[in-house]
């Protein structure tokens, strides 16, 4: 049984993290099915299915409290690169600060004593 109990603060905020990106993956998969109508192979579709396969493994490893966890978190936390320059070409300088803060506080977090030790089984 999986417990909550003890988790370090790095740890949880990586969840609602990857909690918010398969939210963000859910909404944008309604396009993504209509062009599967006319298109069954669409380079959106292909990123989209990737990144919500990556997002499912790594919350499941990260839950199992797996060590392989924190190397596939810090590669989801990588998301969070292209977002800045995107974020600041559409003129979203707040976006931009909040994505950019987020990430320092995700790998701060990420990489503490106590989200290594936590994420300790092989």
């Amino acid at each position: 049984m999986i417990t909550v109990r003890g988790m370090p603060w790095g740890i949880a905020l990586f969840l609602v993290y990857a909690f918010l990106i398969l939210s963000g993956v859910g909404l944008a998969l309604g396009p993504v099915v209509e062009q599967a109508v006319l298109v069954p192979i669409t380079l959106p579709g292909i990123v989209l299915m990737a990144l919500l396969a990556y997002t499912i493994f790594t919350i499941t490893l990260v839950l199992q409290r797996k060590a392989a966890a924190r190397t596939l978190a810090l590669g989801l936390l990588t998301l969070s690169v292209p977002a800045v320059p995107l974020a600041i070409l559409g003129n979203l300088l707040i976006v931009a600060a909040v994505v950019v803060v987020i990430a320092l506080v995700l790998l701060r977090g990420l990489r503490t004593p106590a989200a290594v030790a936590w994420l300790n089984q092989e």
